[in-house]
Formats: C-alpha cells, sequence, structure tokens
C-alpha cells in the first residue's frame, strides 16, 4: 500500500547537536509504527517532523507525497496530534473543548453525539463540565486523547500517550489505537508502555537520534 507518511532521509540539528540522523520511515493507511528508544534518543524531535511542527535539516518529511506543514489546511484536517501536556483551552469546559475541536474539524450536526461518545470512552462523563484545571494529570491525558480521536483524522501521531494514564486506561488506549489501525488510519507513535509497542505493527528504536532495522511484529 502507498505511504500515507515518508520521511525520506531525515536529520535535524539544533545549532551544532544534531539530534536525527538519516531516518527513513513509511507508515501506510492502517499501519501503527512504534518508536522506542531511552530519553533524548530523538523520538520527540521525529515526531514533531513527522507532525509537520518542525522542518528537517536534511531529507524530506511527506504527507501523501506532499511536504507536511502543520500550518497547511490539509494537515491541519487530516493529522491529529497528542504531544503537548498543555494542548487545551483552559477557559473552556472539558465539553466546550472538545465540541470547539469537533466542530472545527466538520462534524457538524453530528459533533455532540461525537462529543458524548469520546466523554463516554474515556471516562470525563462526570467531569464534562469542569474546566481543565480541575481534572487529575491522568484525567487532562485522557482529555488530550480524547480531543484527537472525536475529530476526523487519516493519521495520529502520539508522544508517549500511556503517559499519566492508570493500568485500565492504557489497556483500553491500545485497544482503541488498534480499532483506528482497523479502520484505515496511519498511527505513528512514540511510547515507553510495552502493550503498546507489542500492538504495533513495525517498531523502530533510536539511539542518539539513529534508527536501528524496523521489527517487524
Amino acid at each position: 500500500m502507498t505511504p500515507l507518511l515518508r520521511l525520506d532521509g531525515v536529520s535535524r540539528s539544533y545549532g551544532d547537536r544534531e539530534v536525527l540522523r538519516a531516518v527513513t520511515l513509511e507508515v501506510a493507511p492502517g499501519e501503527c509504527v512504534a518508536l522506542t528508544g531511552d530519553n533524548g534518543s530523538g523520538k520527540s524531535t521525529l515526531l514533531r517532523v513527522a507532525s509537520g511542527r518542525e522542518r528537517p535539516t536534511s531529507g524530506r518529511a511527506l504527507f501523501d507525497g506532499a511536504p507536511i506543514d502543520e500550518e497547511d489546511p490539509v494537515t491541519r484536517a487530516r493529522v491529529a496530534t497528542v504531544m503537548d501536556p498543555g494542548a487545551h483551552y483552559p477557559d473552556l469546559t472539558v465539553r466546550e473543548h472538545l465540541m470547539l475541536v469537533a466542530l472545527a474539524h466538520g462534524l457538524g450536526d453530528a459533533a455532540e453525539a461525537a462529543v458524548d461518545g469520546v466523554l463516554a470512552e474515556h471516562h470525563l462523563a462526570g467531569h464534562a463540565d469542569v474546566l481543565p484545571t480541575a481534572l487529575s494529570s491522568g484525567q487532562t491525558q485522557a482529555l488530550l486523547l480524547a480531543a484527537a480521536f472525536v475529530r476526523p483524522h487519516d493519521l495520529l501521531v502520539l508522544d508517549e500517550p500511556e503517559q499519566r494514564l492508570d493500568g485500565r486506561a492504557r489497556r483500553e488506549l491500545a485497544l482503541r489505537l488498534a480499532a483506528h489501525r482497523d479502520r484505515g488510519t496511519a498511527i505513528l507513535l512514540a511510547t515507553h508502555h510495552e502493550a503498546l509497542s507489542e500492538a504495533a505493527d513495525r517498531v523502530l528504536t533510536l539511539d542518539g537520534g539513529i534508527p536501528s532495522a524496523a521489527e517487524d511484529r
């Protein structure tokens, strides 16, 4: 199948420090690729390049055959990310935040039902009318995940999505990601959680910004 996301010899430097070195990676629709490696190995930088948040110093990062750019309307419409712990509107309630995301991505009359669905799935229904500051750290992470899942997307880019979740929520996340993959979503995630990496189709380990050979599952 034609890859939806393609990183072709991508390197990324900050000044004299090279964080990624000639990373080549493809993710097709209906495929999940997990990135593993120690802290500081370059996983988050790779995800920022893959989502169009940063440009590679050399090489190409392509989404559906075109350079990926977070500011491009196509990227915004088709790529959902969970990367920043504070990526929510602090002055909106949980429900208002999710409704804004859903409506901004074209759900229209279906937005309310979609929001009710992700609130229930992420165990946030009882907190729908509170501000994010009233949530626990695990509930805040659940809100960020709910915001990614409530909107249409062809590619999910997730940076350690399991962080701050309890055991039940992590198991549910693994099942949810598998369901989205089976429906044709391309998924690229960085994780330290064994169950999530084991559920991926391929695992790429980074060491000092250098990728190992991908391990098929």
